[in-house]
C-alpha cells in the first residue's frame, strides 16, 4: 500500500471558479505523506493568484487547507492525505 498526498486547487474567475484536481505525489509511508503535505502546504505555487502576497495554512481533517492572498483577489486549494487500498 501507499500514501498519496493530493492537490485539489481553485481554477478561474469570477462565477466560474471551480476545482481542480492539480497534482498528485505518492509515497511509501504516511509519516513521509505527512511531511511532504505540510511542505507543499508552504511552498506548493497554485495555478492562481499570479502574484502571492500572502498564505494562511489551516490543518483540518485529512490534510491542509491554503489560502492565498495575490495581490488583487484570494484563492485556496487544498491538500489531502489518502492511503492507496
Amino acid at each position: 500500500m501507499s500514501w498519496w498526498v493530493v492537490v485539489e486547487e481553485q481554477r478561474g474567475s469570477g462565477d466560474g471558479r471551480s476545482w481542480s484536481l492539480s497534482d498528485t505525489f505518492p509515497f511509501e509511508d504516511q509519516a513521509t505523506a505527512e511531511a511532504e503535505a505540510l511542505r507543499l502546504a508552504r511552498e506548493y505555487q497554485p495555478v492562481y493568484p499570479w502574484s502571492e502576497k500572502s498564505r494562511r495554512v489551516l490543518r483540518v481533517a485529512g490534510g491542509y487547507l491554503v489560502i492565498v492572498d495575490g495581490r488583487t483577489s484570494t484563492f485556496h486549494f487544498r491538500l489531502t492525505l489518502g492511503e492507496e487500498i
